[in-house]
């Protein structure tokens, strides 16, 4: 009963997150950096913020497949295929992320204006990017971990 329960608050704890990152999509192109000088419809055509939204599929992805991992283990398939899918995605695109956000963090320091400071949004990026690293990591040993399981379980299948 409490496992369920556990469950259910860390996947709505996921949906939570969903909606704030929905919010902060919309709301700090209207007021940050280099948006704040360009019309309401200008700002969504943007090449940079355009890469933003582009980029941020992934991280929606990794939460979306998080919630499915989520619901596995509520149904007691911890150790099934599709769990395994689950990580194995939920690393993949992580590092995608990871990538994207160096990128961006690589395109801003290159091409910044001389009066702005890109410190800011760099020490961002690169926080950011570990989050994302650790993620992927943390995923990568799960996803071993659960191979192992599962090998172990087919091969405790075919003895019994």
């Amino acid at each position: 009963m409490i496992k369920k329960k556990s469950i259910k608050f860390l996947q709505g704890v996921i949906v939570l997150i969903s909606i704030l990152m929905v919010v902060i999509l919309i709301r700090i192109p209207l007021t940050e950096g280099r948006a704040t000088n360009i019309g309401l419809f200008s700002i969504y055509s943007d090449p940079f913020i355009l890469y933003g939204y582009v980029a941020s599929i992934a991280f929606f992805i990794v939460l979306y497949m998080a919630f499915k991992l989520l619901g596995y283990i509520g149904q007691n398939q911890a150790f099934s295929t599709k769990a395994f899918k689950a990580l194995k995605s939920i690393k993949y695109y992580s590092i995608l992320l990871s990538i994207l956000i160096v990128l961006a963090g690589i395109y801003v320091r290159l091409f910044h204006h001389k009066e702005d400071d890109p410190a800011g949004f760099l020490v961002i990026c690169f926080v950011t990017a570990f989050v994302s690293i650790v993620v992927a990591i943390s995923s990568a040993i799960f996803e071993k971990l659960l191979q192992n399981a599962i090998d172990l379980k087919s091969e405790n299948d075919l003895t019994i």
